[in-house]
């Protein structure tokens, strides 16, 4: 394969598979009721996660989240002018993926509609749209009631997305420092894996737990224009900006910042 090309087919079937396999492990859950708790949808993700970066890694470094190519390019080698076209390519993956779930579980997500009386683009529709876009709080596979939006408010979810972020960002460098010798190459995909299922796990119930604007945003678009129209980005105002594209940037930043600081040298003077 073409070198210049390597970088585009690792990164667009890296996020394709990280969205398919953890939006789909959602559409499961809430349409067909698969997975039995949060866990089990968290596991799914991290799995997913630790096969696409075993699988593309060789060719793109799996990034496969806008937020950590940003960091990439802040705190090592990675060049700003590949920049642009890694998160290009991470949406058009990431749409992709989201196209097949609803060609696979269209029909799933029309009888769910149906028997919760669920108008789709309607507000109480966000119950199925969360199978593509992210919401706080988590709407669970049902309308979100007042109460609930009024406790879990911007700010907690900002929050969540910026410090799962900064975790996972905080992870991939440590767990990918050749420095680090306590994490065999061969065990960082998966370890990478696990750190996600545990952040996950921890704050989905706030926001859903995305912490990738790639794996919310082009979802996002995809349910917007198959029904949804405007509830995906008007739901919780400008959250959509906020909460899942800036919070996860700044999350990664300061990820990277602390690794700089607080670890890299560590490694390198064990």
């Amino acid at each position: 394969m073409n070198k210049s090309i390597n970088w585009i087919v690792g990164e667009a079937l890296g996020t394709f598979l990280l969205v398919f396999f953890g939006c789909g492990s959602v559409a499961t859950a809430v349409t067909l009721g698969a997975q039995v708790g949060l866990f089990q949808v968290a596991i799914v993700w991290g799995m997913g996660l630790a096969l696409a970066i075993k699988i593309t890694a060789p060719l793109s470094g799996a990034h496969l989240n806008p937020a950590i190519t940003i960091a990439m390019a802040t705190f090592t080698r990675f060049r700003w002018s590949r920049a642009f076209g890694y998160i290009c390519v991470q949406m058009l993956g990431a749409f992709a993926a989201a196209a097949l779930i609803y060609a696979i579980y269209g029909g799933a997500i029309s009888l769910f509609e149906q028997e919760a009386g669920i108008e789709r683009g309607s507000p109480g529709s966000e119950a199925s749209a969360m199978l593509f876009g992210e919401y706080y709080p988590n709407p669970g596979g049902k309308p979100m009631l007042d109460t609930a939006r009024a406790s879990i408010t911007s700010l907690h979810a900002f929050l969540a997305e910026l410090v799962g972020t900064l975790l996972l960002a905080l992870a991939i460098f440590a767990i990918t420092d050749k420095s680090n010798s306590n994490v065999p190459a061969r065990f960082a995909p998966w370890t990478i894996g696990m750190t996600l299922t545990v952040l996950i796990s921890l704050l989905a119930p706030i926001s859903m737990g995305g912490f990738n604007p790639a794996r919310d945003f082009a979802p996002r678009v995809f349910s917007s224009l198959t029904g949804w129209g405007s509830l995906p980005f008007s739901l919780n105002g400008l959250g959509w900006l906020t909460v899942y594209i800036i919070a996860p940037i700044i999350g990664a930043l300061l990820g990277g910042t602390f690794y700089t600081l607080l670890l890299k040298n560590g490694y390198k003077n064990r």
